[in-house]
């Protein structure tokens, strides 16, 4: 209850609020306070006190903890009186109880509460320049500010950036000075203008001419800390428990172990820089590090007005992500299942799809990662992909179902509108290759050959698949699948002995297998089951027949596809094509053969060939061999970059519990995804994107013992195919893997191709 309202002096007003406790306000009336008139909550939950209209005087809210330090409390607002009535609010939410001192001083006798040499009332005349709550010396307006008036404001210093978990968010850059003192002072650096802290620092600030100084005074060490370098990012499509929109988190460098003295100072002098932000301001420890010093002290960030947000927590309530910025035309569709689908409708998936043929638009209503299969094959056909919760009923998406649109993603929504059949056959035409593409595929080679007698020149014989793991064998064999692969030559002579090209193009020649996907992908289907029955040629019999006793009779095996046209430039045949397990109980290898062969006239595959203008019949189907790895206790995807910032070393790997696949999940299942990079010369930071929602809360698929032997094993393997591939610009050239824990717990790399950057 509000209590002891008294004068202090002719020129201030106190008012003292105790017990204040979350969600709940005094219903009193301040009758006996002429300067207030009530006390609320804002929206965003926030302390409120309501002003009277009062010109002449400006307002100074006060907030402590403890009864004892009302007098002394922390300065939080200031506004000026106006005309009207106004309103006062704490810089960020209450948790628990709070004490405030409001006090209301006359402009004709102005303070300097922040003692940095200007009064206050001067101050706030210049907000943005000035701030009467931080003591920094006023920079120039296209340099950076001490103080952020505005979401136009932020947005002017803001500069896009990709951050684990979060792609092309705004970011500012900030700095602490003095954090060590009393009187800490901060500003907000134009980060489209300056990349780095130092750069701001020595350039606009001028405390600074000496970087390896001005590192050891601001990271890695709390004993020595003088300064504190942060971002504060807005998360604008982060909806929090009571449905409020957009949340801005204050972040560190992921290996710098902040601790909470100075988190706090930090976190309260930019919420109090922010005055219009409703409370929906939080402190984000993003990386291993972080998060060890919070629960270290998480007894003290309970006692204070830190709000923290948890990278699980964070990432599990946005309602919208861009996965793949761009546009695109086709037919809306509403997919539950596995509809036939092509390349003029935009769909929405309301699971991640097991296979996908090539379409307009993807959207999908759980969340996905940048590994997903689907988010690569956007990549590929620059396909417009992103995550929209409840897209089916969402406002501004039902009403357009089973309709002609126009979709576009960007990095902050997306924007739909119905569009013409004229708008979408042209879009068709326009982004379709101009010319045929003929995939090479040399048959000089009739026999089938084990991995290690494949050359990395040998991809036009046996396919890019088992070329690359042959390469794998090379370079970690302990960490590869050994075994054979069945050269192009023996799918060639086996279409000519049943006389299946020409069954091909009879079927390509009928008017219905052009005109309609459900009747294509029906004939195609059929197609398969004629390879699937037609007869091996006696002499590939025997020679298969002597692959399999060669590996041995009691042993299951794992029959991939291996296609020239797999991994093209510019093109990645990622899941077009499918891969078998043969089992001890079925006998000759010849059944398992034919299907990945005939996976090559799988209805997604001959899509994205025609699409492509890849020609059917030069296309050809190599099959690799190798024992086959069950029980599993994890699968995963990873990168041989940094792929939110590829300016330092690092990884980026999906990982999932036991045989559910990263790149064809389980419906509902999200896998772990993490960055590990090795920043700023230190040792090696795991930060948590997502956790696997097969494991309970915070457990981890991969040990850190895992993640760093995954990470020296992929650093061989970027090295070696780089001088392979010699790519004409290295810096923006990575490899992608996919890998396994064996049930033995051993590391298996199993596939390495170029990632699609």
């Amino acid at each position: 209850m509000p209590k002891n309202f008294f004068n202090c002096s002719p020129l201030t007003w106190l008012t003292l609020l105790s017990c204040l406790f979350w969600g709940v306000i005094p219903s009193t009336v301040f009758a006996t306070e002429p300067g207030v008139t009530g006390v609320r909550h804002t929206p965003g939950g926030k302390v409120a006190f309501n002003l009277g209209p009062n010109p002449s005087r400006y307002h100074i809210l006060q907030r402590s903890r403890e009864l004892s330090e009302v007098g002394r409390g922390r300065p939080v607002a200031m506004v000026r009186g106006s005309s009207r009535p106004g309103m006062i609010a704490d810089s960020t939410r209450p948790k628990d109880q709070g004490y405030y001192q409001l006090t209301h001083v006359e402009s004709a006798a102005p303070r300097d509460t922040d003692r940095d040499g200007f009064s206050d009332w001067l101050e706030l005349a210049r907000p943005g320049y000035y701030n009467p709550l931080n003591p920094a010396t006023p920079v120039e307006r296209a340099q950076g500010s001490v103080m952020l008036v505005n979401r136009t404001h932020f947005e002017q210093l803001a500069a896009r950036d990709d951050r684990p978990g979060a792609q092309s968010v705004r970011e500012i850059k900030f700095l602490v000075y003095d954090v060590h003192t009393s009187r800490p002072v901060l500003y907000f650096a134009n980060s489209n203008r300056y990349r780095y802290h130092f750069d701001f620092t020595s350039q606009v600030v001028n405390r600074y001419n000496d970087l390896g100084l001005f590192n050891s005074e601001t990271y890695f060490d709390n004993t020595r800390r003088k300064n504190l370098a942060g971002s504060l990012i807005a998360h604008d499509n982060y909806v929090d428990a009571e449905g409020r929109r957009g949340l801005y988190t204050v972040e560190f460098w992921p290996t710098d172990p902040v601790a909470f003295r100075f988190v706090e100072k930090g976190y309260e002098l930019v919420s109090a820089a922010m005055p219009f932000v409703d409370g929906n301001i939080a402190y984000h420890p993003a990386s291993e590090t972080q998060r060890r010093w919070y629960n270290d002290e998480k007894e003290d960030y309970g006692k204070s007005y830190i709000q923290v947000v948890q990278t699980e927590d964070l990432y599990a309530n946005v309602v919208y992500t861009g996965l793949n910025p761009g546009e695109g035309y086709g037919r809306l569709r509403v997919v539950n299942g596995s509809e036939t689908l092509s390349v003029r409708d935009i769909v929405i998936f309301r699971n991640i799809p097991n296979d996908l043929t090539h379409v307009a638009g993807i959207i999908t209503e759980i969340p996905q990662t940048p590994l997903s299969h689907i988010n690569l094959k956007a990549k590929q056909n620059n396909t417009p992909n992103a995550f929209i919760k409840d897209a089916s009923t969402h406002p501004e998406i039902a009403p357009f179902i089973d309709q002609n649109i126009y979709y576009r993603v960007t990095a902050d929504g997306f924007e739909i509108r119905s569009a013409t059949e004229e708008e979408v056959e042209a879009w068709f035409e326009a982004i379709r290759p101009a010319n045929p593409q003929v995939p090479q595929r040399d048959l000089s080679i009739t026999e089938i050959r084990p991995l290690s007698r494949i050359q990395f020149n040998n991809s036009d014989a046996f396919g890019a698949k088992a070329v690359n793991v042959a390469e794998l064998r090379r370079i970690i064999p302990r960490n590869a699948p050994n075994g054979y692969a069945i050269p192009f030559y023996f799918y060639d002579e086996f279409m000519k002995a049943g006389d299946l090209y020409n069954e091909a193009q009879a079927m390509m020649e009928q008017p219905l297998f052009r005109n309609s996907a459900l009747f294509r992908d029906a004939l195609l289907k059929s197609f398969r089951q004629k390879i699937k029955d037609a007869p091996l040629p006696a002499w590939m019999l025997d020679a298969v027949g002597a692959l399999q006793e060669s590996i041995g009779p009691d042993t299951t095996l794992r029959l991939r596809s291996s296609t020239n046209n797999e991994d093209l430039e510019g093109f990645n045949g990622a899941g077009l094509y499918s891969s078998f397990t043969h089992y001890l109980d079925e006998g000759h290898l010849e059944k398992t053969v034919k299907q990945v062969w005939a996976s090559l006239w799988n209805y997604r595959a001959f899509e994205e060939r025609e699409f492509w203008r890849i020609d059917h019949f030069s296309a050809a189907m190599g099959v690799l061999v190798h024992p086959n790895y069950e029980n599993e206790q994890a699968n995963g995807v990873g990168v041989t970059t940094n792929i939110f910032d590829p300016r330092w070393e690092g990884h980026y790997v999906n990982v999932q519990i036991g045989e559910n696949l990263v790149t064809n999940p389980e419906a509902g299942s999200i896998p772990e995804e993490y960055l590990i990079a090795r920043l700023a010369g230190f040792s090696d930071e795991i930060q948590y994107i997502r956790f696997s929602n097969q494991l309970p809360d915070n457990q981890t698929v991969l040990t850190r013992s895992q993640a760093l032997d995954l990470k020296a094993k992929m650093n061989l393997v970027h090295s070696h195919f780089l001088s392979r591939y010699n790519p004409p610009d290295p810096s923006t050239w990575a490899m992608e893997v996919e890998f396994k824990i064996t049930e033995e717990g051993n590391l298996l790399i199993k596939q390495a191709r170029p990632w699609i950057f």
